[in-house]
């Protein structure tokens, strides 16, 4: 199919994502907008379309359920999407190590660029094609191609009525009796339209945990201290205000010979100039090609060549997570690589955007498209080149890979969100490389080569433990952690009974949160709860006796074995 075609494919698809009730009312979803507030029901409202709410949602509509999903965006995909962040995955990923329904969507991606893209001989012929060959993943490909195939994946179920997908939709109030959600208000961001959403469960798949306050459920934010989590890499005193830095994602391609120069951003002499402020010392100004080595703090140098050429020993950054690698597809179709910048150099450090009004939110994300805007600038006129010079005048901003006006992702790339108070919290003890061999020392269960074994296993996950730079000037902290597993009792809040977590506000601390937090395992946790939710309804049980009874747990978990979840490593 021809590139044209694709994109108006592309269009029709966006087109069904904003159907409201199914394909029965696409010729006139606004009609009803000066009518009485609509109320809305199902067995489970999914907030927040990101890869754990899209996995939540699957899972339940799989298994004969009806779900309400919402997100705040017109697009789905969260992370792999909206905020334009390709996979960060283990090495195992293409074999073990997360659930069939995610190696489907990944498979899936690829047989989208074979059946629509003129993709070489070749590159058809890879057992396991990356579009873009980027370094950070064996799936690097552009967000719309993603957003796409979640579009597939749920149309069978937009068709049949038993999914309602309200995008564009923001939760704004809760209706709380007791330790029961009896319903949630959400509007339209385009219209004003507010609409009334009721069900029996409903998961909080939001990037920030935005249900958490908004319900009353318990929940912890930022930095833990070590006298209360006895983790080794945790502070001596906490703050809840110490959150990872977020990311305005954007992308890139290179027209050599011509002049793609934007306007000088309104605060470029601002960040050319400015050097974070850390406890432990950054390299020296964010706008360079230099940065803290995430492992031992030490100023480490990196590369750019934005025509893919080796820099020396540095890692070229243009390789780093490139989503189109011109290579893989016939002569003509790419006049060049396209890569996404999520760099260390546009982390943005100077705000949290966890609780903060709508004037502070719009305030640090504009400062934050300003410091992406501001490293576009310093890449076009003063990155130093190979040859002496400065500067590459033909880099172009892409702004139709993210879908915006600006360019620029359509949501932040939110490392860290609220986390529920659970009935267990994982901690460093139980992932980490480091403090596991210490805790076992100490007399703790297990192995010391491998993570705590949790006998009410959820699903299994693995990615090292990597937190960026904070608001609160904590420079990296990355170290080992150990192939883990998912304990169902990090998804159960200490007190409610409906409400659930979906993304990345499960009972971790912010400590195993750089863990638990990537895409696989986000994916995990949502589909574990959709399932959980069938199952609970199915046995008319509350979700906490599940994992408190013996057998509801064992019937649990040959159930999540049973749709292709794996519970432990092999």
């Amino acid at each position: 199919m021809k590139r044209r075609s694709f994109l108006g494919n592309i269009a029709l698809t966006i087109a069904v994502i904003n159907n409201i009730k199914g394909s029965a009312q696409q010729s006139e979803p606004f009609l009803r907008e000066n009518k009485p507030q609509e109320i809305l029901g199902a067995d489970l409202v999914v907030v927040g379309g990101g890869l754990g709410g899209c996995a939540a949602s699957l899972a339940a509509l799989r298994n004969g359920l009806t779900v309400i999903l919402t997100e705040e965006t017109d697009w789905l995909g969260g992370q792999i999407s909206q905020q334009g962040v390709p996979p960060d995955e283990h090495q195992w990923i293409e074999t073990h190590g997360a659930p069939k329904a995610y190696r489907d969507f990944r498979n899936a991606i690829r047989e989208y660029y074979i059946k629509h893209y003129p993709l070489t001989d070749e590159a058809k012929s890879r057992k396991y094609l990356n579009p873009g060959d980027g370094a950070v993943s064996r799936i690097c490909c552009e967000p719309r191609v993603a957003v796409a195939v979640l579009n597939e994946m749920l149309a069978p179920y937009l068709s049949s009525g038993r999914l309602t997908l309200l995008t564009e939709h923001k939760a704004v109030s809760a209706e709380v009796q007791g330790n029961r959600v009896k319903s949630l208000d959400v509007v339209s961001t385009r219209t004003g339209r507010r609409v009334t959403l009721s069900a029996p469960y409903f998961a909080d798949a939001t990037e920030l945990g935005d249900l958490l306050p908004m319900t009353g459920t318990e929940f912890v934010t930022g930095t833990e201290s070590k006298a209360e989590t006895g983790e080794l890499h945790a502070p001596e005193k906490g703050n809840p205000d110490n959150v990872q830095a977020f990311t305005m994602c954007f992308a890139i391609d290179y027209r050599p010979g011509e002049n793609h120069v934007i306007e000088k951003p309104a605060e470029y002499d601002f960040w050319r100039n400015h050097v974070p402020k850390m406890s432990k010392p950054w390299s020296g100004r964010l706008l360079d090609l230099a940065y803290s080595n995430p492992k031992t703090l030490e100023p480490k140098t990196l590369g750019f060549h934005p025509e893919g050429i080796k820099t020396g020993d540095a890692l070229n950054l243009w390789l780093y997570r490139r989503i189109i690698s011109r290579q893989n597809f016939t002569p003509g179709t790419y006049a060049g690589d396209i890569t996404i910048v999520n760099w260390p150099q546009n982390d943005y450090m100077l705000g949290n955007l966890i609780g903060a009004s709508e004037k502070y939110f719009r305030k640090h994300v504009d400062r934050a498209k300003q410091l992406s805007l501001s490293l576009l600038y310093w890449l076009q006129t003063e990155a130093p080149r190979p040859d002496g010079g400065k500067g590459w005048p033909g880099i172009r901003l892409r702004k139709d890979i993210m879908g915006t006006d600006d360019g620029l992702a359509k949501y932040p790339y939110v490392r860290e969100s609220r986390r529920i108070k659970a009935l267990f919290t994982i901690k460093e003890e139980h992932v980490g490389a480091a403090n596991r061999e210490m805790a076992v020392a100490n007399g703790a269960p297990g192995d010391k080569t491998k993570a705590a074994t949790f006998p009410d296993s959820v699903g299994i996950g693995y990615y090292h433990i990597d937190l960026h730079p904070s608001s609160a000037g904590d420079n990296y902290i990355d170290f080992a952690s150990l192939p883990f597993q998912i304990p169902l009792g990090a998804l159960l809040p200490i007190r409610m009974e409906n409400l659930l977590p979906a993304n990345k506000n499960i009972g971790t601390t912010h400590i195993t949160n750089g863990c638990y937090r990537l895409h696989p395992v986000e994916w995990s946790i949502g589909e574990a709860v959709g399932l959980l939710v069938k199952f609970a309804l199915e046995k008319k049980v509350n979700p906490k006796k599940v994992r408190e009874e013996k057998g509801l747990l064992e019937g649990f978990q040959g159930f999540l074995v049973g749709e292709g979840v794996e519970l432990a490593w092999k």
